[in-house]
Formats: structure tokens, C-alpha cells, sequence
């Protein structure tokens, strides 16, 4: 019987050091890959326009011009082709600089053969995979600014840049950021979602990085952490910008370094993650007052997907309330519930402060209390200051404002006993980091 020969992925390594040539061409051998060289922008142009690659791995400076060149080459030539950019240790600026420029990833000086099949191993299955879009379409809405989120969302798929998810509260930063993970070829693997406002300070290490046994009291086993449940998937940090700045000096060399370290461990761990990070926070307001490290928010912030509040897509309310009643109603129900176009009308004028959580709250209260499945104005409990009504002649609201100011009396008391504390605050009023966090900033509170 005639064997037939598979054919071997092709890599192109641009260098102009013959000796990292030598250790990049081994390192290939020994995948089991067929690779090519060349010295400088103008020979890796000569190449790429000859044949089909299946990756082309660069280094940053070259004797006449740099990768970026490159790396803008085959986002114009050959889209099909990943390329990753091998930059001087810690030049942030060029690996964000090649991560906008279309690059796939990056690896940092000193490289190591791990470092190299790593990125090769994520670059090649990238290219073998065809990425489909998310079947039942979690981001609802036709409306220009969830258009273009859509459309980001697509662009940034196939790369392993990091992305910057902004927003207000609700707007639904994790939906984003999830569509974003079962959309890219990491979809196999793990989605380990970590609210950084949840967790004490004194924990942060080893919930982050794991501990070795006996690293302090209590540690009676080894123990994994977020990184390395996040190995070969996403990592989503929402609200990053409660990290501590000692957390953030540690986080931003896992990320250089793409390695962690165990607390009471003493040699590091390569972890593959890539890395979204959300918050409902001004990140760069948090940099220029000293809250926020300049650098971690460079990394973090390559590319930027911002979330519009649902008060500026009101032509999207119809079909996200008609997707949201689907989701929370039976479908074994004979019946389904109906939003009467009068309720429509009424959410149409409201501003939506919580955005589309709030929307999803008063949805679920609307079926509660509905005759016959039919949702009318009165079962939204919309108050006549939300509909835009009138104050009344002390100049407050009404029953909402005496309802609020009792929630944010509560809140204060919490907040007092437990040192500002909101996790033991939300513990105390029996409520959920993310619910009080969102009451806190409905009411102007944050």
C-alpha cells in the first residue's frame, strides 16, 4: 500500500543573528516542522510573497527596519498567516505595539525552547481552526454600537492580545468577555472568571498564583491557583481595578514573564493564559491618580472593547426584552410571557442606571407579579421619578427617594461596622458583592 506524506507546516524565522537562527531551527526539528530563514525585512518580504506559511515568527529589530513591518506585511498579504514577534526583555512597548499591529503573541529575550514550542504549539492550532460565531448570540441588539462591538469582538478572536473591556455596571462586560473566549481557539479550553474586588487583600497571592504545602497554616495540600486553572483557556479579571499595588506588581511580571510562582514555592511555572480583563472604573483616571500601575495598565489595555450603556442603544430594548423573558420563562409553559407595548413604551424612557442587569431584574419582578403572562407598566414597578415624573414639594422623590435613602443609610451603617470592608458589607446586609457594588453606585455612593 502507497503511504501517503503529510504535509509538514511550514515556519518562517526572520532573524539577524545567525546563532538564534540555529536554536529556532533546531527547536522546529524537533516539532517536527519545515522552517526557512531570513536576515531582514526586505528577505522575509521575498519569502512571504513566494510561498504559503503556516507561521512566520520575527524579530523586532532588523538591520533594515523592524517586525512591524512585517507583522503590517501579513495583515495586508496574508491574513491567513500568524505572526509572532520575538522583542528585547521587558520592551513593553514594542510587544503592544505588535500586538496592535496584528501580531498573534509575542515572546521576550531571553527565549527559551519552552517559551518558542508554546507559542508555536497556540499559533499553529490557530491557524488550523476555524472559528464559528456563538450559535445562540448572548449580545443582542442590532444597533450601531453593539454592531461594532460585535465586530471587535470577531477582529480580536484569532489573536492572543490581551483586551480591556470598559463599562458601567450591567452593561454586560463578562457576556463580552466569554463570547470572546468561545469564539478564539482557546474555546476548548477553561474560562476562569475572578472578581478582584471579592477577595481579601491577605489572599490575593495564593489565590492567584497557588501555595505549596505548608507555605502557612492551614496549607495542608498543593494547590492550584487562577493561573494555573486558567492553563491553556482565558482568564477574566473583572473589576481589575480594585487590585491592591502590590498586587499589581506581581500580576504584571506573571504576565511579562508568562510564568507564576507558588507562594512557598520556589521555581516558577510557565502558564498559558490569555488575559481579559473588565472594569466599570475610569482605568486611565485610576493611572494619572496613582491608584493604578502605568505599566500593568499598558499590558492590560491593548486592545479596548467598550461596552455601550443601554440608554444609548434604546432601539435594542424590544428584542432584549423579548430575549431575556425567553431565557427566564418555562418553555414547557403553555403560555409565554407577553411585554405589552404600554411597558415598552415605559422602559424606553428610562435610563437604566444598572443597564442591562437592571433590565434582566425588572423583567423577572414584571413576570412575578403579571396577570396572564401580559406585563404591563404597573408589574415593572417603574416609579413616576423614573418614567421622568414630578418631585413633590419638598423636592424629592417620593417613595422611591425615601426608599433609597434608607438603603443608603444601610449600606453606610454595613460599610462602618466592617472598616468599609464590601465584601463583609454585602456578607453583613445579606447580599452579593455584585448586588451591593451595583447599589452602591445606583446610588451615587461609589
Amino acid at each position: 500500500m502507497k503511504r501517503i506524506a503529510l504535509k509538514r507546516p511550514r515556519v518562517l524565522l526572520v532573524d539577524d543573528e545567525p546563532d538564534l537562527l540555529d536554536l529556532l531551527e533546531m527547536d522546529m526539528i524537533r516539532m517536527g516542522l519545515d522552517s526557512a530563514r531570513a536576515a531582514s525585512v526586505a528577505e522575509a518580504r521575498a519569502c512571504l510573497s513566494s510561498g504559503i506559511w503556516d507561521l512566520c515568527l520575527t524579530d523586532m529589530r532588523l538591520p533594515d527596519g523592524d517586525g512591524l513591518e512585517i507583522v503590517r506585511y501579513i495583515a495586508e498579504h496574508a491574513q491567513a498567516t500568524p505572526v509572532a514577534v520575538i522583542t528585547a526583555f521587558g520592551s513593553a512597548e514594542n510587544a503592544v505595539a505588535a500586538l496592535k499591529a496584528g501580531a498573534f503573541d509575542y515572546v521576550e529575550k531571553p527565549v527559551t525552547p519552552e517559551k518558542i514550542r508554546s507559542l508555536v504549539r497556540s499559533a499553529l492550532k490557530a491557524a488550523e481552526t476555524e472559528i464559528v460565531g456563538n450559535a445562540s448570540r448572548p449580545l443582542v441588539g442590532e444597533s450601531p454600537p453593539m454592531r461594532q462591538v460585535r465586530a471587535l469582538i470577531d477582529k480580536v478572536a484569532r489573536s492572543q492580545a490581551p483586551v480591556s473591556i470598559t463599562g458601567e455596571t450591567g452593561t454586560g462586560k463578562e457576556v463580552a468577555a466569554r463570547l470572546i473566549h468561545a469564539t478564539s481557539v482557546r474555546a476548548a479550553g477553561p474560562f476562569i472568571a475572578v472578581n478582584c474586588g471579592a477577595i481579601p487583600e491577605n489572599l490575593m497571592e495564593s489565590e492567584f498564583f497557588g501555595y505549596r504545602k505548608g507555605a502557612f497554616t492551614g496549607a495542608e495540600t498543593d494547590r492550584d491557583g487562577f493561573f494555573q486553572a486558567a492553563h491553556g483557556g482565558t482568564l477574566f479579571l473583572d473589576e481589575v481595578a480594585d487590585l491592591p499595588l502590590p498586587m499589581q506588581v506581581k500580576l504584571l511580571r506573571a504576565i511579562q514573564e508568562k510564568s507564576v510562582r507558588r507562594v512557598g514555592g520556589v521555581n516558577e511555572e510557565p502558564v498559558d493564559v490569555r488575559l481579559i480583563s473588565a472594569s466599570h472604573q475610569d482605568l486611565q483616571a485610576a493611572v494619572n491618580s496613582g491608584r493604578f500601575r502605568h505599566d500593568l495598565y499598558y499590558r492590560l489595555n491593548v486592545i479596548e472593547i467598550r461596552m455601550p450603556a443601554l440608554r444609548e442603544r434604546r432601539e435594542d430594548l424590544p428584542e432584549l426584552a423579548s430575549h431575556i423573558l425567553a431565557r427566564l420563562s418555562d418553555p414547557r409553559a403553555a403560555t409565554q410571557p407577553v411585554l405589552l407595548e404600554a411597558a415598552i413604551a415605559a422602559l424606553e424612557q428610562y435610563d437604566f442606571p444598572g443597564n442591562v442587569r437592571e433590565l434582566e431584574n425588572m423583567l423577572e419582578r414584571g413576570m412575578a407579579l403579571a396577570d396572564n403572562h401580559r406585563i404591563d407598566v404597573a408589574d415593572l414597578n417603574l416609579t413616576p421619578l423614573d418614567c421622568g415624573g414630578t418631585l413633590d414639594s419638598e423636592g424629592r422623590g417620593g417613595l422611591q427617594a425615601h426608599l433609597d435613602d434608607l438603603e443608603r443609610l444601610a449600606i453606610q451603617d454595613a460599610l462602618g461596622k466592617t472598616g468599609h470592608n464590601k465584601t463583609a458589607a454585602a456578607r453583613l446586609l445579606g447580599v452579593t458583592f455584585r448586588s451591593l457594588r451595583y447599589r452602591m453606585e445606583r446610588l451615587g455612593m461609589e
